[in-house]
Formats: structure tokens, C-alpha cells, sequence
């Protein structure tokens, strides 16, 4: 539910604050007070379309903060945390407004697109008035009303999903099927192809292993020759290592003659010859590892350059040749899988449909519960589900439309091209008191839907909102007293000078105190000149109210 809304620099609003409970609130007023503001001002919160003219005149910039109290399952916290916002405690939605037209738009201080906020604002709340009647407009959401009265919301979604499954596996054999025909339209041009195919046989990595085995023989190759040279350099002719040892034992021999001057010499020249004796044994053990046959290097490239050549003709990785002979196979495969979530889906979907059709009447018939007190006991409610199975969609095979006939004799049709804008507010009242807590937003905002009805019918207007509040939280702009009095928080709404030394002009919000809530039904009753009369009829309708 709406907690708290809170509004700065908005049209005639300079800083507001509101704080809102449980039950039916009403928002009343002198015409012109500044009560459409309000609503404009929740709607920017909601991710609404924005303006810079909404900024208040003087101020470079506008902002309307509303905070929310929702469940811990609500759909709204399961969107968010699917976009990465933070969802702890209570929603808050922040909309900037700059006066040069530009917005920004937070949830819980982190920054969001529009986009988002709007729609986990309609999960949140909705607006409802004579020109704004969205859950009549698109069918779809009639469809979402009807699933949501019969408690089928689930299998919706349920049926959405298999829908989908069964789509995704008709994308995937549509998508082989052609691979496998554009195959056949060149089966000549294979059938020429398959003995050289399986002569090739490749196998599952060759290609890596005969690149591998190329490049090392290759490499090998390269520097055979710088091996050879130094072996020839250590072991051949020209070794030193005779000449060094030659030396040594000419310095061993005259050590004795001089102590102490050559033992060192002798001993790293010692260390020398071995070192280079390694050198030699080493040296040849590497160039033993370079020897290969240069015909092995040979039937390598050919094989290797075989398989990539078949890979380029057949346009397929090496990897995938040994599975071209498979395409039949697996087209069966595939097409077995469309059949098989085609019938679940189709299973699901007629289940659904029966379920659509049994829940049509009982809906109308709520509906139709309703319309008597509203003035409407002439007119007849009507929910028609046509079932058409070879129209499948993610919602399933039925479209659903709400029809009316507002007079006897007169021809039924579409709810949006037969009602007035009068009949439609009161239909939609109907239909939500029918829903009671289903299909709804936590929050039903309505925008003087009982303009032009007075007496009876704003009375049982008054009724109905004050039953819808129990299931949900209710806020009404209203002109009709019978409204009014049956609230359980009255906001005043009204406008003078901000009492600074400017001319300007600023909306106040009061809450009504229960001796004050009198006065105004009063106003509401009589008008300007509010009489005794009017005050005893006030007090008639709150106690009737209470």
C-alpha cells in the first residue's frame, strides 16, 4: 500500500507531505484546489510521462517521493531483484523533474530506467477515472481480470511457459530442417562426395593432433641445423676439449714446481672438461630428437590439409564432418519434440479454455450483482470467450471481451464503444468490487467516478469503495458528499498565497478532523452558503458512514 507521498516544487505545490493508511481516503475540494495536481504528482512517482511544465514557476527543478509497503513475495520485489535494485524495507520511488524537461527516475535511491518504474508502478498501483479506465480498454486485460476471478493466474503462467518450450523447439527443427534440405538439394554433389568421406574418416580432435605433430616437425627442422653445427663444433676437429685437456696436464704436471700458484687453475679446467663433456652428450641426444622422417612430415600435411580442405567444401568445422550422415536422425529427434510440446501445450490450453468459459458466467453475474444500486439495473454485464485453437498463443487459445448492453432493445457490443464515460466508471467500480482483492493493485486510485450522479447512486458509489477498502487500499477524489462521509482519512485540499512577501500561490493538504469532516460535507451539500439544514444532513451521512 501507499504509505507516504511527498511532493516539493510540483505546479502549486511547494512542499507537501502526506502520510496515508489503510481503508478508503478521500481527496476533496473547491474545484481548481489543486486535486488533479495530486494525482499528477503520484503518477510522476509511478514512472508517469513527465514535463517541464509540472516544475513549480521560479525553481529549476521538481520531485515527488511515494513509499510503499509491500509483502516480501509481492511481483514488484521479485522485478526488482531481476534488475538488480535493492528491495529491503519499503519501496521508495523518486522522480526529479528538471524545468528544462529532462528526469530521472530512482527505487530505493538507485537509479532506474522510466521504463522500470512504470511497470512495477502498475503492479503497484492504479488510476482509474472516466477517461483513464485502462483495465476496459485492452482485452488482454480483460483476459487477466477473468484468469485472476477464477483463481487461474497460475495455470497462465504455467501454459505461457509451455508455450514457449514448444515454440523454442519448433524454432530448432524449422532451423535443421532447412540445414538437412539445403543438404538434399545438393545431394548429387554429396553422393559424388561420400567415398571420399569415409575414406577420410575423420576422427573425433585429429585435426589439433596432425597440427600439433606438423608444427613440432617443423620447428624440429628449423633448428636441426644449429644443433648439428654445434655438435660438429664439440665432437669434431676442431673440439677444444683435447686442446684443454692437453693443458691440464701440462699444468698438473709443473704444479709441484710452483705451490699454491696452479692447483686453482687446474681444478676449473677440470670443471671445464666436464662441462663440456655434458655439452657433448647433450648436444647429440637433441639432435637425435630432431631426427624424423621427412616422409612422416609429408603424409601429416596431406592428411591434415585433406581433412581441412573437405572441412572448407562441406562448410563445416573438421570436428563436425563425422556428424553430416546424422542430420536425418536428428531431424526426428527434433520433430518428435515439437509434437510432444505441442500436445502439452495444447493440453494445458483446453484445460485453460474450459476453466475461462465455466468462470465467464459467474463473473458476469457478480458484475451484474452490482449494477442495480449504481443505477445500471437496466443494462446487462457480459463476459464472451471464444475459443479459437488454431490462434495459440503464449496466453492461450481464447480471447476474452467484456460486452454490455446498457438498454433493453439495444444491441450488445465492447464495453469501450457502448458505455458512456459515466457507465464505464461505474462498470469498472462493479467489476472491482466483483474482483474484491483479485487482479488488483494493492493501491485503486479513482479520479472522480461519480461525477454527474448524485443521491442514490453517489450513495451507493460510497458504499462500494468503502467494501472495496477492506480488501485493498482505496483513494478517491470525489464532489459527492455520500463519498466523502463514508471515508475513514478526508484530506482538504485547497490553495491560497504561500504567506511570504510574493503573490504567489500554493496547495495545502489538510487531514479533516471528524468536527471539522462536517463542515466540508456541508460545503459539499450546500455550496457557498452552508446551512443548518446542510450540517444536519452532513451529520446524517457520516453517521450513516460510520
Amino acid at each position: 500500500m501507499l504509505v507516504q507521498l511527498s511532493i516539493r516544487d510540483i505546479v502549486l505545490i511547494e512542499r507537501l507531505d502526506l502520510a496515508f493508511e489503510t481503508g478508503l481516503s478521500v481527496l476533496t475540494g473547491e474545484t481548481g484546489a489543486g486535486k488533479s495536481i495530486l494525482l499528477d504528482s503520484l503518477s510522476l512517482a509511478l514512472g508517469g510521462r513527465g514535463d517541464g511544465s509540472l516544475v513549480r514557476h521560479g525553481e529549476d527543478k521538481g520531485q515527488v517521493t511515494a513509499v510503499f509497503d509491500v509483502g516480501g513475495s509481492h511481483p514488484a520485489r521479485t522485478l526488482l531483484k531481476g534488475n538488480g535494485v535493492d528491495d529491503d524495507g519499503d519501496l521508495i520511488f523518486r522522480r526529479v523533474q528538471s524545468a528544462d524537461g529532462r528526469t530521472r527516475a530512482y527505487i530505493n535511491d538507485q537509479p532506474v530506467s522510466v521504463q522500470l518504474m512504470r511497470q512495477i508502478g502498475q503492479l503497484l498501483v492504479e488510476i482509474h477515472g472516466q477517461h483513464d479506465d485502462r483495465a476496459l480498454i485492452d482485452t488482454n486485460a480483460h483476459r487477466m481480470l477473468l484468469d485472476a476471478f477464477a483463481g487461474l493466474t497460475d495455470e497462465a503462467v504455467d501454459l505461457g511457459e509451455s508455450y514457449r518450450r514448444w515454440r523454442d523447439a519448433e524454432r530448432a527443427f524449422k532451423t535443421h530442417k532447412a540445414r538437412v534440405e539445403a543438404a538434399a538439394r545438393e545431394a548429387d554433389y554429396l553422393r559424388a562426395s561420400v567415398e571420399e568421406l569415409e575414406g577420410l574418416s575423420p576422427l573425433d580432435g585429429e585435426e589439433d593432433e596432425l597440427a600439433e605433430r606438423r608444427s613440432r616437425m617443423q620447428k624440429s627442422e628449423r633448428i636441426a641445423g644449429d644443433i648439428a653445427e654445434a655438435s660438429e663444433f664439440l665432437n669434431g676437429t676442431a673440439s677444444p676439449v683435447p686442446h684443454i685437456a692437453s693443458l691440464m696436464r701440462r699444468l698438473e704436471r709443473k704444479s709441484h714446481e710452483a705451490p699454491g700458484l696452479l692447483e686453482e687453475t687446474v681444478q676449473l679446467l677440470g670443471t671445464a672438461l666436464d662441462t663440456l663433456s655434458a655439452a657433448q652428450m647433450e648436444v647429440e641426444a637433441a639432435l637425435r630428437r630432431t631426427e624424423f622422417d621427412p616422409r612422416e612430415l609429408e603424409r601429416v600435411e596431406e592428411r591434415l590439409f585433406a581433412l581441412r580442405a573437405a572441412g572448407r567444401k562441406y562448410s563445416v568445422a573438421v570436428a563436425d564432418l563425422a556428424d553430416l550422415d546424422a542430420g536425418e536422425e536428428r531431424l526426428g529427434q527434433l520433430e518428435a519434440a515439437v509434437r510432444e510440446t505441442r500436445a502439452h501445450y495444447d493440453h494445458l490450453a483446453l484445460q485453460l479454455s474450459g476453466k475461462r468459459q465455466n468462470a465467464a458466467q459467474a463473473l458476469a453475474d457478480a458484475v451484474m450483482q452490482e449494477l442495480p444500486a449504481l443505477k445500471l439495473e437496466r443494462a446487462r454485464f457480459m463476459v464472451e470467450v471464444t475459443a479459437e485453437p488454431y490462434n495459440a498463443t503464449a496466453d492461450g487459445i481464447d480471447t476474452v471481451e467484456f460486452h454490455v448492453q446498457t438498454n433493453p432493445g439495444t444491441r450488445p457490443g465492447p464495453i469501450m464503444k457502448v458505455a458512456s464515460g459515466g457507465e464505464l466508471s461505474r462498470f469498472l467500480l462493479a467489476l472491482k468490487v466483483a474482483l474484491a482483492d483479485r487482479g488488483s493493485a494493492p493501491t485503486l486510485v479513482f479520479d472522480e467516478i461519480d461525477t454527474g450522479v448524485g443521491g442514490a447512486v453517489a450513495d451507493a458509489i460510497g458504499q462500494r469503495l468503502k467494501r472495496l477498502s477492506a480488501k485493498v487500499q482505496v483513494l478517491s477524489v470525489t464532489h459527492a458528499p455520500q463519498v466523502a462521509a463514508r471515508a475513514s482519512t478526508h484530506f482538504l485540499i485547497s490553495k491560497g498565497p504561500t504567506g511570504d512577501a510574493s503573490d504567489k500561490i500554493a496547495t495545502r493538504v489538510a487531514i479533516m478532523e471528524p468536527e471539522h469532516r462536517k463542515e466540508e460535507i456541508a460545503r459539499m451539500l450546500a455550496g457557498a452558503s452552508v446551512t443548518d439544514e446542510a450540517r444536519a444532513a452532513a451529520a446524517k451521512l457520516l453517521a450513516a458512514g460510520e
